[in-house]
């Protein structure tokens, strides 16, 4: 069998094929690209597709595509294979630059939010060679961003390389201000916690609502769910690790860092985390990853979920977003050092990170509004939708020290002892962690742990580079114009603790005293997505991201609109599922087990035979059946009213607080008939099968 180091990334065009394959010169000048984000010389296009060609056919490949991320959640792929017919009825495999570098799929059949009508079809994709290409199924796939015919953003990629040069123009100012001469370019990095459920896939196929809205609509809840802490790190189950075993050999092939992987705390629930990288490679990376995981559980007679919450009652999926910076030659800004006290780099970037999470709590919550989250946030397993920031005791007390002019002692690391002398000895973090915190510090990077298990990484880094670049842009004019550095570093943390210093809570996320507390301070509590989006298009954000060149208010306009009409749709379908499981399914299963009943009570009708248990079933369940029937009408009645608006936002809100509404009492009933109904009246496989079944 290969060794891991033998095979990783050998499904990649990456930095040691290039060298190999490309001429000195060619592999210079495209090295300094993907290096130093230079703009790319087109002149050498035509020798990298040549030789990025033979490699693909080398390797098995005989079509190429340009892989993108359009505004749909999921990647896209439009295949064109490499030959080229000759005068003779013979082929040529052929590859050109100007196919490398431009595609052209078309742009009005993909969400646009207004920006492309039907009969404005051309689009483009074009070549990110900072994102290296790699082969997937026998086909050569090149990494691209996806625009319009008038140049706007249609896809995920293109704000997020926006935003990460938005970042690093300001960063370098920063750092050159602090002194760092020799630093020529800073990227944002990310390591994307992704967790994940698994299913049995002949229980799958048998239940609606996974098929079609990827998450269950109803189910009782078995006698035993997380409860005792026992999934959590388990062993795992023999076709769990068989699973990740080949997820991690695939992912390894192409490059992506996929280092750890344990049982999470709900049955069937895992997590997957990779190394860090650089943030576009890592929000390519994360896609892969996805489709790889439910690619490899269809071979495994699994099926993967990724909905955010697609069991009521245990913990739902989310996905943490851990963020840092870095310069090119290895400095972390986030690394406090053995004395933070007098770290400046350090020091002013947990400054600006705390002054833009406080300025710009909307935009935090809005990258990861999704009508799915929305039933996720604020459970025992994920943060409240207010956003706040964990630092810990030490860092707090050591940025209010500064701020009110106090000596602090530079940080102490305990040794920990456990009480035994076979257990050596090893050193304590500076903090705890919060794992009710939306944004919490966690020793040399920001962890974001608000992020849905099926979104795209790229929005929340999009909003995370572009907010921070905006507060480094007014540390670097302070930082240029400064007399004295290390007065203004402490002037800078001082005016951040005195005006932001509300942002920062170091308790329980969880707790309803935080919910007053938060309000009394002025946080923001936009608990669902309709809510959050509208606050988009507010004059303040336009202007912050045209000021950095990262979205335009056509764009901004545009994607409000597409989240609504997504956010809709999802709950429409929904909807329809279950008004077609409650009509096809559960009434006429409630109603068979009934007229058993009826059967029942009727042969026990005598003197002397105590019937009371049948009749008191049946009661409860022709009422149940009563009120499902009742509210299925109703639910199809407000969709069909629903439908009628013409305004996104208006049909949002009423899908919002109508649809789910109904879909809630539904539930309720159906599940209240479920839990005393046997197993070969009940249409559809169990929470307790589903959960525990693999």
């Amino acid at each position: 069998m290969a060794k891991v180091n033998e095979f990783f990334g050998i499904n990649v065009f990456g930095d040691s094929v290039m060298k190999e394959r490309l001429p000195k010169e060619t592999y210079e000048i495209l090295k300094s690209t993907i290096k130093e984000g230079k703009s790319l010389d087109s002149s050498i296009a035509d020798t990298v597709a040549e030789a990025m060609k033979e490699w693909a056919i080398e390797k098995g490949a005989t079509h190429y595509t340009h892989w993108f991320q359009p505004l749909t959640g999921i990647t896209a792929e439009k295949h064109d294979s490499f030959i080229t017919p000759t005068d003779d009825g013979h082929i040529l495999m052929e590859f050109s630059g100007k196919e490398l570098i431009k595609g052209e799929p078309d742009a009005s059949s993909f969400p646009s939010g207004g920006l492309r009508a039907t009969f404005e079809a051309r689009g483009y994709t074009a070549w990110d060679p900072s994102s290296y290409a790699f082969i997937k199924d026998k086909t050569l796939c090149i990494p691209t961003a996806f625009c319009s015919f008038s140049g706007e953003a249609l896809d995920q990629k293109t704000p997020l390389l926006r935003s990460m040069e938005a970042i690093n123009k300001q960063a370098l100012r920063v750092v050159k201000a602090l002194g760092y001469k020799d630093v020529k370019r800073t990227n944002t990095t990310v390591g994307p916690e992704q967790e994940y459920f698994l299913v049995d896939k002949e229980l799958y196929d048998k239940r609606p609502d996974l098929i079609y809205c990827g998450r269950t609509l109803i189910g009782s809840m078995p006698p035993k769910g997380q409860e005792m802490d026992d999934h959590y790190f388990g062993v795992l189950k023999p076709r769990v690790a068989e699973f990740m075993r080949e997820l991690d050999n695939e992912l390894w092939k192409l490059g992506v860092l996929a280092k750890t992987e344990h049982n999470e705390a709900a049955p069937a629930q895992h997590e997957l985390a990779p190394i860090f990288t650089t943030t576009n490679i890592a929000a390519d990376h994360n896609q892969l990853t996805m489709e790889f995981m439910k690619k490899t559980a269809l071979s495994k007679g699994l099926v993967c979920l990724l909905h955010e919450k697609p069991y009521e009652g245990v913990n739902g999926s989310g996905k943490h977003n851990n963020w840092s910076i870095s310069t090119d030659t290895g400095v972390n800004f986030l690394k406090a050092g053995k004395n933070p006290f007098e770290n400046k780099l350090f020091l002013v970037t947990l400054a600006a990170v705390i002054e833009a999470v406080d300025k710009h709590q909307d935009l935090l919550r809005i990258a990861v509004a999704t009508a799915g989250n929305d039933h996720r946030l604020g459970g025992n397993e994920a943060p409240p939708a207010i956003i706040s920031i964990f630092l810990g005791e030490d860092l707090t007390d050591l940025l209010d020290s500064i701020a009110n002019g106090v000596h602090y002692d530079a940080l102490k690391r305990e040794k920990m002892k456990m009480g035994t002398d076979v257990i050596p000895e090893f050193k304590k973090d500076n903090a705890d962690r919060n794992r009710t915190s939306p944004f919490a510090f966690t020793g040399n990077k920001f962890e974001f742990r608000m992020l849905g298990s099926a979104s795209s990484i790229s929005d929340t880094n999009v909003m995370l580079n572009t907010m921070v670049a905006d507060v480094f842009c007014d540390y670097a004019e302070r930082l240029e114009n400064a007399k004295d550095i290390d007065a203004e570093v402490n002037n800078i943390v001082k005016d951040c603790i005195t005006n932001h210093k509300r942002i920062i809570f170091n308790g329980d996320g969880y707790s309803k005293e935080w919910e007053k507390e938060a309000k009394k301070r002025g946080l923001l509590n936009l608990s669902s997505t309709v809510d959050a989006l509208p606050l988009l298009k507010t004059k303040e954000n336009i202007a912050l991201f045209e000021r950095h060149g990262v979205l335009g208010r056509a764009e901004i306009d545009s994607r409000v609109d597409i989240i609504l009409e997504n956010y809709s749709k999802i709950i429409h379908i929904e909807a329809l599922t279950l008004i077609s499981m409650m009509n096809r399914d559960v009434i006429p299963a409630i109603t068979a087990y009934a007229n058993t009943l009826c059967e029942a009570v009727n042969n026990k009708n005598v003197i002397g035979v105590d019937n009371s248990v049948e009749y008191e079933l049946l009661s409860r369940l022709t009422a149940a059946n009563r009120e499902i029937f009742t509210l299925t009408s109703s639910l199809k009645n407000a969709v069909a009213s629903a439908e009628r608006s013409a305004d996104t936002f208006e049909k949002a809100s009423e899908y919002r607080n109508n649809i789910l509404s109904i879909m809630s009492d539904i539930r309720k009933y159906a599940d209240s008939a479920e839990s005393v109904m046997p197993n070969d009246y009940w249409p559809y496989p169990t929470y307790g099968d589903l959960l525990f079944k693999i």
